[in-house]
């Protein structure tokens, strides 16, 4: 009996000929309207509404309603030429209805970290019925990636733009890939021989883990750190466990800047002190990158001479240094005590004893909180856990804006970051970008651990699955549609 369980969880579980993927999430998460999506949302905006550009399985950027495009030699225009077809339910996809699409997105994005991203961005103009042109105040290399993110999926009426459509079954989405013809592409004879549709849910990551090893799911997104140890389900889980090597921010804003956190110099005391690398290690995740900086040092736009902080010191030579400046402190105003705002979960759990093990040495006691605690409890210290949507300096300094972050913040570092959006010359504006990052990690509002971790868990014949830095797995690649 064991051994029929067993060859049944190892089993395909598309008897029905669909693909079972759970996303780790709430039911609401699916929601897709608006703009402030969470992970499982990003999805199935990405599959339903696809904008001029979109992300591969690989992470790469590629054609979407613009079959091509070009980039002026000064880099400050973006010419494409896009797939005008008629559209299901009536009417006609044009350059007009593609630049209003984007007009109305990008001023419901004013106010957010993703507006900011686009504060290069001059006017979207339609030049003919074919092609829309985007014109920006300086050059822009992250824009092509901003563009092909889900929140800039065109929405022309209440037309299906694809490359799927979805229908509720129960909690459940299930998605079938349109036909290419439906999509401004050629017909394609016998396009839909190895097709296969799509079934989405949202539950949490035991639940998902669980369904996984009982064959109930064929692919699990959306994993994280907080959850990862329940990814281990034994022989079964080797080789469908899947690492993507993430960019972003994974570490501790600073939400308070009172007591032993009101000088900057304090606040550096405790990134001194963290040994990353020990933190991480119980987690037994290879090739993993800690780090002592706000942002890794080879990405666009950074400055070419940023690296890790404090190398020239051993880590006993950095606590001894962080112990004496908490002793200094404690001996006028008392023991020092932190609040901590920590999610709920075994991999959450395993980091905080981590933090707390690796702060006690230096006299820093933590106290944690979750839940409603965290927005009525005012804490000091809360986990920032997020992963880049481009590989750009300006995506790791906007998230620090005043106008968007909720952890302490600097108007001057803004400046900065304005000097360089509006700026025409190239090294201008990187030697701004190199300034406001200097000055914002001096000012020390983020306590930076290393790159965020992000996990999934794909059977092996399951195709259209690749590992990539941004976390979002595009569903359409799952449907084998092959184009």
């Amino acid at each position: 009996m064991l051994l029929t369980l067993l060859l049944a969880a190892c089993g395909d579980a598309r008897q029905d000929g669909i693909v079972d993927i759970a996303i780790i999430g709430e039911a609401e998460d699916l929601n897709t309207r608006g703009l402030r999506l969470g992970l499982a949302g990003q999805h199935v905006r990405a599959a339903t509404a696809q904008g001029l550009v979109r992300l591969d399985e690989a992470g790469n950027v590629v054609p979407a309603i613009a079959e091509r495009w070009i980039v002026t030699d000064d880099g400050t225009s973006y010419i494409f030429r896009i797939r005008e077809f008629d559209l299901p339910g009536g009417g006609r996809l044009t350059a007009q209805g593609v630049r209003d699409s984007l007009r109305r997105t990008l001023t419901q994005l004013e106010g957010t970290s993703m507006g900011l991203d686009f504060a290069k961005l001059r006017d979207v103009r339609a030049m003919t019925g074919r092609v829309v042109e985007i014109r920006l105040k300086s050059p822009m290399p992250e824009l092509l990636q901003l563009l092909a993110q889900p929140e800039m999926g065109l929405a022309i009426g209440e037309a299906a733009l694809g490359p799927m459509t979805f229908a509720r079954q129960g909690e459940a989405l299930r998605f079938a890939a349109m036909p290419p013809e439906t999509r401004g592409l050629p017909l394609q004879p016998e396009w839909e021989e190895e097709l296969r549709q799509l079934r989405l849910v949202a539950v949490d990551a035991r639940a998902a883990t669980e369904g996984f090893a009982e064959g109930r799911y064929d692919v699990i997104l959306g994993g994280t750190l907080i959850d990862l140890p329940l990814a281990d389900a034994g022989p079964l889980s080797r080789g469908t466990i899947r690492l993507d090597s993430a960019i972003g921010l994974f570490g501790f804003d600073v939400r308070r800047a009172e007591g032993f956190l009101a000088e900057p110099e304090n606040r550096e005391m405790l990134a001194l002190a963290l040994d990353r690398a020990a933190l991480i290690q119980p987690f037994n995740i290879a090739g993993w990158n800690p780090t002592t900086r706000l942002m890794p040092p080879d990405l666009s736009g950074a400055p070419e001479a940023a690296s890790e902080r404090w190398t020239e010191l051993s880590i006993d030579q950095r606590r001894e240094r962080a112990r004496a400046a908490v002793a200094n402190w404690a001996q006028a105003n008392g023991e020092v005590v932190l609040r901590i705002a920590m999610p709920e979960g075994p991999g959450a759990d395993i980091l905080l004893r981590g933090l707390a093990e690796q702060w006690g040495e230096i006299g820093v006691r933590l106290v944690r909180i979750t839940g409603a605690g965290v927005e009525g409890g005012e804490p000091d210290l809360v986990l920032r856990d997020r992963v880049a949507r481009f590989g750009g300096a300006l995506w790791f300094l906007n998230q620090f804006h005043c106008g968007v972050t909720r952890a302490i913040c600097s108007e001057d570092v803004d400046f900065l970051v304005d000097l360089a959006n509006n700026t025409a010359d190239p090294a201008e504006s990187a030697s701004y970008l190199a300034e406001a990052e200097s000055a914002l990690t001096a000012f020390n509002p983020f306590i930076p651990i290393g790159a965020p971790i992000r996990w999934s868990m794909v059977r092996a014949d399951v195709e259209g699955f690749a590992e990539n830095p941004w976390n979002l797995h595009p569903l359409f690649p799952l449907s084998r549609a092959p184009i």
